[in-house]
């Protein structure tokens, strides 16, 4: 089976939990639509399980590219002892202010070799991905895709094209293909629901339920579209 499940922001325990509620078996896949971090008390115990897991694949999120950024930043002047520019630290100090501080605490406890691990894993997230499953054809983002038109290739994209442009329900993308993002909780969604999937209607999926503000993580099973809920 194929699941997604998005804006997990450090519930570490929720995740385990979510992986027992759908008993993920090693033939299955999930995919995280992004912000594996900050706001959660594990965001690094969180990276480095899904890291070890072969079959739980991860989308970038805006908080995954700003942690990346910053804690690219901290890790060397961890190492060099080189602080960063004026610019980048108050970029670094308005993202901590934003979900980010536990995330920086934990990640300075790390040695170099672990610090270079979660590195590499905030590094190496897909922008994107399309799934076929249950006879279906399915688009996975973040929170939508920027500048949109029929036309546009989506490996021309840069990053910011999928985390910075929330998807318009209202809006028909595609015909033939079903958007699932996450991003913007459902409970902000005209016609969505505190702590629920919401269905546009539109060939558009939201599944960030608001884990991050003590809603239930959702995840949606895309062969059946059975919803789960922790």
């Amino acid at each position: 089976m194929t699941y997604v499940v998005s804006d997990i922001h450090g519930n570490y325990e929720k995740f385990k939990s979510l992986l027992k509620v759908i008993n993920l078996k090693d033939s299955d896949v999930l995919y995280v639509l992004g912000d594996v971090v900050d706001y959660g008390e594990d965001s690094i115990k969180l990276i480095n399980d899904i890291s070890m897991r072969y079959n739980v694949l991860p989308i970038l999120g805006e908080h995954d590219f700003k942690a990346f950024k910053y804690l690219s930043a901290i890790d060397k002047m961890l190492r060099e002892g080189d602080m960063p520019d004026a610019e980048t630290l108050s970029e670094m100090t308005a993202w901590v202010a934003d979900g980010g501080q536990k995330t920086v605490e934990d990640f300075k406890e790390l040695d170099e070799e672990e610090r270079e691990g979660v590195l590499d894993y905030l590094s190496d997230m897909s922008l994107y991905e399309e799934v076929e499953a249950g006879g279906k054809t399915f688009l996975l983002v973040h929170a939508g895709i920027a500048d949109f038109d029929e036309d546009l290739d989506l490996d021309d994209c840069m990053p910011e094209d999928f985390i910075s442009e929330p998807i318009d329900t209202a809006r028909v993308y595609y015909k033939d293909k079903t958007i699932i993002f996450g991003h913007t909780p459902t409970y902000e969604i005209e016609g969505g629901k505190n702590g629920k999937i919401f269905h546009s209607g539109n060939n558009s999926i939201a599944i960030d339920c608001g884990a991050a503000y003590d809603e239930p993580l959702g995840c949606l099973c895309l062969e059946t579209l059975e919803e789960y809920y922790v």
